[in-house]
């Protein structure tokens, strides 16, 4: 009897264990990596950026002319006199912020979070048509793709 419960025993081990898999046909625990982009992500900020033009002296130069030609229009004599150097002073600083200011340069900086944790910033003249929050893929390394959410 004993020897027939001990059978019993060795033979439902045996039946309920799980049979030796193949590795070779063993499924990975972690999936793996989809098809990943390490330009895509979304944009983070969208900011519009003004730099100040620099002077060279020609606005100066050529204020100065106009202010001084402009202010020898005025009075007689002495007066004549301390009219053109006013004008060559004031057309000269006038001169100057007209020059900075058409030479003054505006543009976009659009910075994107990337997907693989890191964030990139793309510089655009124009104002971009995306919108803070949408997936973005950066394009040859200053050019921004509308994602498919």
């Amino acid at each position: 009897m004993k020897a027939y419960f001990a059978m019993t025993i060795l033979l439902a081990t045996w039946c309920t264990a799980a049979p030796a898999q193949n590795p070779s046909s063993v499924t990975p625990a972690t999936p793996p990596p989809a098809n990943s982009c390490a330009t895509c992500g979304t944009i983070k900020s969208i900011r519009y950026v003004e730099e100040k033009g620099q002077g060279s002296g020609a606005g100066a130069v050529a204020g100065g002319v106009v202010g001084g030609v402009v202010g020898h229009q005025f009075g007689s004599g002495r007066g004549n006199t301390l009219a053109t150097i006013a004008g060559v002073g004031v057309g000269a600083v006038a001169g100057n912020a007209v020059e900075k200011n058409v030479k003054k340069k505006t543009y976009y900086v659009v910075t994107v979070h990337l997907d693989n944790g890191g964030t990139k910033s793309v510089t655009q003249s124009a104002k971009p048509a995306m919108h803070e929050g949408e997936r973005v893929k950066i394009v040859d390394g200053n050019k921004l793709a509308l994602l498919a959410n």
